[in-house]
């Protein structure tokens, strides 16, 4: 199970870092456009100023009507945009209390719905895959949008985990430290890397991927197997809490660091003790961020399958330091993408989505009690099937396998 998950998590990222150098290679090969002084072209045919990166891809997209061409009376959509989608502040809002909800009930497949929102809702994954040829480099440009908008979402949602794990005292520091710095140097490395050269069906071809990974982990919970672990799982935690009443102190008192080194961290909490190489973290955390920032998605259905099964931590100490490692590890990577790479956002699209985030996150919890959990989890595995088919097929093979093509 280890060497397995392991093994998956580099294949990803080599699939990505592959993807990112191929891009390029092509992008050296093709005809030179002159772009000299972009910053300074300036695009006046709709309200709203546009300049930089985007100024020149709308200038060098084919004037005329239709999805794909910039028309010179188009009205803006996303990002300022003359011509793209328009998505509505009411639906923008349904979804994002959706995605709110997903994020405070299963967690691992709220940064999936977030994607799925601005791909296929907002319509901006077709959109984009129209200028595949009028403008290939609005295409890439429109996918690090849609990933940044994901990561948006997906880090208001670890703050508010992160705040409540804070308040109960369920955040281990050297845990935490560990995954933070290699989840820093994947959160600032895939960015850099595959910023602007990405075209968005190959995007959308490794999230179809990504997708039925996630499907086949929460399947695997949904089986005997998966239920029994899990109920393991939940008397450890069950067993933590009525210890922690009983001697009358909190988690921070209770954990506490003996040894720390290049070779072993060593830390009690109550009457048992956890080891852990901190290399092990470090390791992970970068593979992980590095895919969740390829994509877009937190990443927590990795962070917690590692640290219970690679590093061996009980599920009541990961769950804390996970929603951590995703705040960080989000942070670092929205810096890369919009600060260092200029990357298009919509911040009132945005600002409207991270309320809906606030509100679906406060519904979740009070709801949850009133849905069995197991089937909740076959529900999503069934969207997940189809979503990862979908957009596998769609973005690799051109055309989707399922319905609507």
């Amino acid at each position: 199970m280890k060497r397995v998950l392991l093994v998956l998590i580099a294949g990803l990222v080599t699939l990505i870092c592959t993807a990112a150098v191929t891009e390029k290679n092509v992008a050296e090969r093709a005809p030179v456009v002159n772009r000299q002084n972009t910053e300074k072209i300036v695009i006046r045919d709709s309200s709203r100023k546009l300049s930089g990166k985007l100024a020149v891809a709308i200038a060098e997209t084919p004037v005329g009507t239709g999805l794909d061409r910039r028309g010179g009376k188009a009205s803006q959509g996303v990002a300022g945009i003359p011509g793209a989608p328009q998505p509505s502040y009411l639906i923008a809002v349904l979804w994002a209390i959706w995605v709110g909800w997903i994020f405070s009930t299963i967690g691992a497949f709220g940064g999936i719905m977030a994607g799925v929102g601005h791909i296929t809702i907002f319509g901006l994954g077709d959109y984009a895959k129209t200028l595949q040829k009028t403008d290939p480099m609005l295409n890439k440009l429109l996918t690090d949008t849609i990933r940044a908008s994901n990561q948006y979402l997906v880090a208001l949602a670890s703050l508010i985990s992160t705040f409540n794990f804070y308040r109960m005292k369920r955040i281990v520091l050297p845990l935490g430290v560990a995954l933070g710095t290699g989840s820093l140097l994947g959160a600032v490395l895939i960015p850099w890397l595959t910023a602007g050269k990405i075209h968005v069906s190959q995007y959308i071809g490794y999230f179809g991927i990504v997708v039925l990974i996630i499907g086949g982990l929460l399947f695997y919970e949904t089986t005997p197997r998966g239920q029994r672990r899990k109920q393991k799982a939940q008397e450890t935690a069950a067993a933590f809490q009525k210890r922690i009443k009983e001697k009358g102190i909190t988690l921070k008192q209770g954990v506490q660091v003996s040894h720390v080194d290049f070779e072993e961290v060593c830390f009690r909490f109550l009457d048992t003790e956890f080891r852990f190489h901190p290399i092990l973290p470090v390791i992970g955390g970068f593979l992980i961020a590095a895919l969740s920032s390829f994509l877009g998605v937190g990443g927590g259905f990795l962070y917690v399958p590692f640290m219970t099964s690679i590093v061996g931590l009980p599920m009541f100490l990961v769950a804390g330091t996970s929603a951590l490692a995703v705040f960080l590890s989000m942070v670092v990577s929205l810096f890369t993408y919009v600060a260092i790479k200029g990357t298009l956002i919509d911040w009132s699209l945005i600002g409207v989505e991270m309320v809906g985030v606030c509100i679906g996150a406060m519904i979740g919890p009070r709801t949850q009690q009133y849905i069995p959990d197991i089937w909740l989890k076959r529900i999503f595995v069934v969207l997940a099937l189809y979503v990862g088919l979908r957009y596998f097929s769609k973005g690799f093979f051109g055309q989707s396998w399922l319905p609507p093509e």
